[in-house]
């Protein structure tokens, strides 16, 4: 439990996103360099990573933060920041993909979603329009 002036909290956050189309363009040097921008985002606010894991075609993390942070504000941060710097650093990002991440994401409070739940998530974001009213 952590505390601040007015609050006491435990709130954690099982933050999901992918690639545009879940391409798998999350490998190599981009994954080490993503890991340490979510690091670097997450220590600029002040959130504690309790779990962080990159595959190649989505993201999975377990961030606490301090209940004045929304869920959408958290996820926006992470996508936002690693998107600038991940296209900027990386030239094949920019002509493979017309953004980085794909415009939605999964979150839940930590405990509160099952594996299955997660896994039906990513499993819908490699649909395109013309797959047939899937994500973009």
């Amino acid at each position: 439990m952590r505390t601040s002036p007015g609050a006491a909290y435990d709130l954690g956050y099982h933050v999901v996103w992918c690639p545009k189309y879940r391409r798998p363009v999350l490998g190599g040097r981009v994954k080490d360099r993503l890991e340490e921008l979510i690091r670097a985002k997450a220590d600029e606010h002040g959130w504690e990573i309790v779990a962080l894991e990159v595959m190649s075609d989505h993201v999975h993390l377990f961030v606490r933060s301090h209940p004045k942070n929304s869920p959408s504000y958290v996820a926006n941060q992470f996508k936002g920041f690693t998107s600038h710097y991940l296209r900027a650093e990386f030239p094949h990002l920019r002509s493979q993909l017309p953004t980085l991440w794909s415009r939605s994401y999964f979150v839940a409070t930590v405990g509160a979603v099952s594996a299955e739940t997660v896994q039906r998530y990513i499993e819908t974001q490699d649909e395109r329009p013309s797959k047939g009213g899937g994500r973009a």
